[in-house]
């Protein structure tokens, strides 16, 4: 992959991340909120004050999460972001570590 794809790929994501935690926050009064800054996406546990941040790693073409349970490293394969460490989806690590943060259930499957 290039840098202009892999720029394209972690922008629409970023994106689609931040429209799920919108639809969150309009149809569950989520505590989930978030901060786009530089590359790197802050999604806000207000219930908790606890962060999950993901960041965008141009040199290797991955997409980094930094949780309390730990630092996970994504990678892009048959169109879809993976966890090399866990072997989840980035969805699924997403949903996972912000439940665990956060005092109610997140789901944020349908990236």
């Amino acid at each position: 992959m290039n840098d202009a794809i892999y720029r394209e790929l972690t922008e629409s994501l970023y994106n689609r991340i931040e429209e799920l935690i919108d639809i969150l926050i309009e149809e569950n009064d989520s505590a989930l909120d978030y901060e786009n800054n530089s590359g790197v996406l802050t999604i806000l546990c207000e219930d908790t004050d606890t962060q999950v941040i993901i960041s965008r790693q141009q040199a290797s073409h991955e997409v980094w999460v930094a949780a309390k349970s730990g630092g996970f490293h994504c990678i892009y394969k048959n169109d879809e972001w993976f966890c090399s460490k866990t072997n989840e989806t980035l969805a699924a690590l997403l949903t996972r570590t912000c439940s665990e943060q956060s005092s109610s259930p997140v789901d944020l499957t349908n990236l």
